[in-house]
């Protein structure tokens, strides 16, 4: 994880739309005399399972994924189910098709599909304005608030900077705070002229949802899809998760090792606050059943739950998400991602927590789709599902997974060789009590920074996390908050004509986003 807390739900995004640009070409499948295509016959389709799983288990090995559940659909048919390696890190314990993962940001594809269901029952139009539903709805900019529409809370379009908030889940701040912080946010771009993922505003979303219908996101998850879909096993709270018979645990990588999380961690709880965004817990089984869904544009089993226009507009590109010269451009669409590909289009969605991974992909002109399940974040999902597809559809093939981790690795390179230097000869740092006292952001609200012996510690948020600074050089001092991770952060102090700290900005660790403090009077 490059990004801290920003990127899990999303884990990878970017960085694999990068490598889908630049290793994708043309391709060669199979056409039959009338043009279109031909799938595979059976004698071909075990060629084809048989070189995907031996591909699967390299990537396990390379990535260093504990377990991982995967299941290809054809129809209505689950034409391919494996489970791989084990729940739990050192354990026994295997992965089976009813183990419970957390398959974060493909939550956002449920949320979406709940404003459908509202759309099609009458009570909203993808063209309203969120202010007249959402009378306390506020962005930086009046004029977009005034402009901004249920299309655009989903849509990935709406100027803010990339991931805006969300580590202010990790300080303890609520939904409803994540909601009210963006009229604080100032944007990064124009009002609709960029892509720049986020998470928050479908908590907004799901308010929208919830003054419609008088019921919370999660009772109308449970309701409308999880009910009648028959996914008795997945459900969206983090009680559910941890007392689980069958659960995979989350890992990271830390100190170079797979370590799992305990199940009491201090963080559990932040994928589920941000739930409409990406806290859903599910397995294997039931994800082919949400799949079926998506891939028969909003049928099961002779039921309509979404109308095939609504679901058709849920999976249309709206934002531009890679370069249109590309033979694989990306669009953004509503909780799903649409890239060009050949034979035929590709709608996805990943989903990355800070420990699972998950990835969702189909192609409704072939009728087949794929779920992969991980229980640690990682881009091997995505890489076997366009290895899957590559194979199914005779192109060429990729060795996507090896792509992938070099770019990962390059990246953390990147991050690395950008921490500020220290020098053999640094500066100490100015007597300590120098930099103490209480700074304060209009977003991210107070931080507290207090001297614990010869350290300095600070306290953030509502949920009064500890984070400790060491000396760096001078007025920069290297951060940690060892429950989140093992990468480093930083905290630089300003120091005011009288030799006392007033300002502090912190970036990494806890803090995503290069935050910048005032010191109180």
């Amino acid at each position: 994880m490059t990004r801290r807390l920003a990127r899990p739900i999303m884990a990878g995004f970017i960085a694999f739309l990068l490598l889908l640009g630049c290793c994708l070409g043309a391709s060669n499948s199979t056409i039959a005399s009338s043009g279109q295509p031909q799938a595979p016959d059976e004698a071909k389709l075990k060629e084809i399972l048989n070189d995907f799983e031996q591909y699967a288990g390299m990537g396990m090995d390379d990535w260093k994924v504990p377990g991982m559940a995967v299941a290809i659909v054809h129809g209505n048919e689950t034409i391919y189910l494996e489970t791989f390696g084990v729940t739990k890190v050192n354990s026994s314990d295997p992965v089976t098709s009813n183990t419970i993962f957390q398959i974060g940001s493909t939550s956002k594809a449920f949320t979406a599909a709940l404003v459908a269901m509202q759309v099609d029952a009458g009570k909203v139009n993808w063209d309203d304005r969120v202010i007249d539903h959402l009378s306390d709805f506020e962005m930086y900019d009046p004029w977009v608030t005034r402009e901004f529409t249920v299309t655009d809370l989903m849509a990935q379009r709406s100027g803010l900077p990339a991931h805006t908030g969300d580590d202010l889940v990790a300080l303890g701040y609520d939904r409803d705070y994540l909601v009210r912080s963006l009229r604080y946010t100032e944007p990064e771009t124009s009002f609709r002229s960029a892509y720049a993922y986020q998470n928050t505003l479908f908590l907004a979303t799901a308010k929208l949802v919830e003054n419609l219908t008088d019921e919370s996101w999660e009772e109308n998850v449970q309701k409308k899809i999880f009910q009648p879909l028959g996914m008795s096993n997945s459900t969206v709270d983090m009680k559910s998760f941890q007392q689980a018979e069958d659960v995979a645990y989350l890992h990271q990588i830390r100190n170079g090792s797979v370590t799992a999380l305990p199940m009491d961690w201090r963080y559990m709880d932040w994928v589920y606050i941000y739930g409409p965004a990406g806290g859903i817990n599910s397995n294997i089984i039931d994800m082919t059943k949400w799949l079926r869904l998506q891939m028969h544009n909003g049928s099961f089993e002779g039921q309509q739950l979404l109308s095939e226009n609504s679901t058709l507009y849920m999976h249309s590109p709206k934002t531009i998400v890679s370069p249109l010269a590309s033979a694989n451009s990306a669009y953004y669409c509503l909780g799903w991602v649409y890239r060009e590909s050949k034979p035929y289009p590709i709608i996805w969605h990943n989903g990355g927590t800070l420990g699972h991974h998950t990835m969702v992909a189909f192609v409704p002109q072939a009728d087949i789709g794929i779920v992969v399940l991980s229980n640690i974040d990682s881009e091997l999902p995505e890489s076997l599902a366009y290895r899957f597809f590559d194979l199914y559809f005779d192109n060429p093939t990729k060795d996507y997974s090896a792509v992938a981790l070099d770019q990962t690795k390059m990246i953390e390179n990147q991050t690395i060789a950008s921490y500020p230097k220290q020098l053999i000869s640094h500066e100490p740092a100015l007597p300590l009590e120098r930099y103490v006292g209480n700074y304060s952001d209009q977003i991210y609200g107070k931080i507290n920074i207090s001297q614990v012996n010869e350290s300095l510690v600070a306290t953030a948020g509502p949920g009064n996390v500890k984070i400790f600074l060491a000396p760096w050089n001078r007025d920069t001092f290297s951060i940690t908050e060892p429950e989140l991770s093992d990468q480093k952060g930083f905290a630089r102090f300003q120091i005011g004509p009288d030799g006392q700290a007033n300002s502090l900005e912190m970036i990494g660790g806890v803090f995503a986003s290069k935050t910048a403090f005032e010191k109180e009077a």
